[in-house]
């Protein structure tokens, strides 16, 4: 059957997922995440009426008896308060510390008004904070769908919450393949440097996933069985992403250790230049595992049509539409495949980035985001769809699959806050 096209496969990926089960976590734990349940305030907010001001609470119109703090007010008298304390019952309004007068009378101590005090400071309610000023028992504060940020939390605290619903977030495990793969230092000839091991977990974090290790394994089936059946760290990951192997020649053993393990492909390479040889398989435990090629640039595009909708769709988040620039450059045909372009972002127009060969890294380190150019080519002042990097300004900004270049050069309009980084 023909390979899907990049389109096609990036909505496969999303289709075949479903959103992870929400879990509930502490407060310090749920900042970036997206909430579940609606936040609600467990009593009212304040619970309590309160001073506005350091000063006296007041029972009448002075002057006034100077009472034990805490103890019910009768006409006449008043008693010291701190701002955010407990008004007394009795007391119709707080007194400012500027305002008022103690003095020591002889036969206890009194407070009179200052002859300077501003009008209406002892009228009934006067700096008082009354209970339910700010919410009532009930009131939802935050709504299911939020991304939770740091005053999110504080808020959820204030009313109550120790623990708060969110939608979990996927955790994700690297196999890094190649008894070729050097960790440090310059490769020798017929040596490669590692050019996955540092960025993966990065990518993975700025897709909404969790980390969960990484394991090196060499280029034997033994290794590629036990690496996919005993993942990193012990705990099985929500999906795995391995690098290399997924060609089909006899040193290449993605598709045999998914087989034998009882999995199944769901996507089989995708009809695009470079990445092609990309999979996706699922494992009988719900497992899903993502095979990238071996070049670093074929594996990144793979990671943006494949991973990327795969992680959205398990963290209930909507699917990512291409937007459309317009292309900055001509750039031919390439029959029967749709080509990834890194490229850069300038005045609505979108600059194809040269040094973009499957194993290039160059062109990608300074791009925006990529163009997916369709089979026919494209013309420069025609539109083209294209995706941002999650690196990049516009990936956080959001997008519309009808992007006009009048809207600036590298932010896309955001389609929903929700999603939207907090910005302090």
């Amino acid at each position: 059957m023909p390979a899907p096209t990049w389109s096609e496969a990036r909505q496969m990926a999303f289709d075949c997922a479903v959103p992870l089960a929400s879990a509930s976590v502490p407060l310090a734990d749920a900042i970036g995440n997206v909430l579940t349940t609606d936040v609600t305030a467990c009593q009212d907010l304040p619970h309590y009426a309160s001073s506005a001001m350091d000063g006296w609470a007041i029972h009448g119109g002075g002057p006034w008896e100077i009472t034990t703090p805490g103890l019910p007010l009768s006409p006449g008298q008043a008693s010291v308060i701190a701002t955010g304390g407990l008004v007394p019952e009795g007391a119709v309004a707080v007194l400012r510390k500027e305002s008022g007068h103690a003095f020591d009378a002889g036969y206890g101590l009194q407070l009179s008004l200052k002859p300077d005090a501003k009008p209406g400071e002892t009228l009934p309610g006067r700096h008082i904070r009354p209970a339910g000023e700010e919410a009532r028992a009930g009131d939802v504060l935050v709504p299911s769908g939020t991304l939770l940020n740091p005053a999110h939390i504080a808020l959820a605290a204030v009313a109550g919450h120790d623990e708060l619903q969110v939608q979990r977030k996927p955790r994700v495990a690297v196999v890094l393949t190649g008894s070729e793969v050097v960790t440090s230092g310059v490769p020798a000839a017929g040596q490669v440097r590692d050019t996955f091991g540092p960025q993966l977990g990065a990518v993975i974090s700025q897709l909404g996933g969790i980390p969960g290790g990484q394991q090196r394994i060499g280029d034997s089936y033994e290794e590629w069985l036990s690496a996919l059946d005993s993942p990193p760290g012990g705990e099985h990951p929500d999906v795995t992403i391995t690098t290399g192997g997924t060609g089909k020649s006899g040193t290449d053993h993605f598709r045999a250790a998914v087989a034998a393990l009882g999995g199944r492909l769901l996507l089989d390479g995708v009809a695009m230049r470079p990445g092609h040889p990309a999979v996706l398989a699922e494992l009988p435990d719900g497992r899903f595992i993502i095979g990238l090629p071996g070049n670093p640039l074929a594996a990144m595009m793979a990671l943006m049509t494949i991973g990327e909708p795969l992680l959205a769709a398990l963290q209930n988040r909507p699917f990512r539409t291409a937007g459309h620039l317009t292309s900055g450059a001509d750039v031919d045909p390439g029959p029967g495949r749709t080509q990834l372009i890194p490229c850069t972002f300038v005045h609505g127009l979108a600059f194809p980035a040269s040094h973009t060969g499957p194993g290039m890294m160059r062109g990608l380190a300074w791009a925006d985001g990529f163009m997916a150019v369709p089979p026919g080519g494209v013309e420069a002042g025609e539109p083209v769809p294209v995706m941002p990097l999650p690196w990049a300004s516009a990936w956080t900004s959001g997008w519309t699959s009808a992007w006009s270049p009048a809207q600036a050069t590298t932010d896309f309009p955001n389609l929903s806050g929700r999603y939207a980084p907090w910005h302090g």
